[in-house]
């Protein structure tokens, strides 16, 4: 698993996605079910997300150049913004027709092959979701971490179909449309978690917990007299740290420096920051940490 890519995990989100999505859109029109055309659709923009997302991780995997000093990290959450704008319309959409069927009253029984195929979708995502869980996390990859959770809100969806088209079977046929009521607006909160969480990311945003962990940890080396300020943000799926620690104003640089080394080992050996830029500043008592 963590010789894998993440480009494969999109691979096999965008297969997976193009077989179902055909499916359900297929059997939905012929079954006459809103439930399963609005799960459909729900896979279809899927295909989208994904391949949004794998030509993120394309562009992210490019080496740094003159323009791009930092790299191309950042394209993987610019892709999941994209997903999520595509996820948005399409359940908005769904919600739309949803609400028009119910107003109308317009509602007819589905077929039971309906109840088959979302039932089916649903274990084959469940597969999906495990086999693109474990890949995200072998891998440090936040955009397939995003496609991995948008995967288990399709396994709940598809069972949500089955309730709905289950229900219009035993002559509560309005179920059938409420239940895609529902699909379009788990479509459009996944949509919003998706685009909060990249969001966040691309604005600097960093969890604050882990800032404090740092910190503290940092503050154990022996030489470090305090840690003045400390900073985080991603690109892509590396973590930057920039901290300002304090060291004995006796001590010269050798010696300072071998601590600066000291609280990049451990950020790289414990925590995985590959990334860390460490700036020293001489002691005093009267420092206040700058984090605060």
């Amino acid at each position: 698993m963590t010789k894998m890519k993440p480009e494969f995990g999109a691979w096999v989100s965008i297969g997976s996605y193009i077989v179902l999505s055909f499916a359900k859109l297929y059997v939905g029109y012929m079954a006459n079910s809103e439930a399963l055309k609005a799960d459909g659709w729900n896979n279809f923009t899927d295909i989208l997300a994904s391949i949004a997302i794998l030509i993120g991780l394309l562009i992210a995997k490019k080496p740094r150049d003159d323009n791009h000093p930092y790299g191309h990290s950042r394209a993987e959450h610019i892709s999941s913004l994209i997903a999520a704008f595509i996820m948005m319309s399409i359940g908005v959409d769904v919600l739309i027709n949803a609400v028009q069927t119910l107003k109308e009253r317009e509602y007819v029984k589905p077929d039971w092959i309906a109840v088959w195929t979302a039932g089916t979708s649903a274990v084959f995502m469940f597969f999906v979701y495990m086999f693109n869980n474990r890949l995200a996390i072998a891998t440090n990859s936040q955009a397939l971490a995003a496609a991995a959770k948008d995967h288990l809100s399709d396994v709940l969806v598809s069972v949500g179909t089955v309730i709905g088209v289950i229900g219009a079977q035993l002559h509560m046929r309005w179920l059938d449309p409420v239940t895609a009521f529902v699909i379009g607006f788990m479509i459009c909160k996944t949509a919003w978690d998706i685009f909060k969480e990249a969001s966040h990311t691309l604005t600097d945003g960093f969890d604050d917990e882990m800032l404090k962990q740092y910190k503290q940890e940092i503050e154990r080396i022996d030489g470090v007299k305090q840690v003045v300020d400390i900073k985080g943000r991603m690109y892509g799926n590396e973590v930057v740290i920039d901290v300002t620690i304090s060291v004995a104003p006796y001590l010269n640089v050798l010696t300072s420096h071998d601590i600066a080394d000291q609280v990049e080992r451990l950020l790289e050996q414990k925590y995985g920051v590959i990334y860390a830029h460490v700036h020293i500043e001489p002691y005093e008592q009267e420092y206040v940490f700058r984090g605060d």
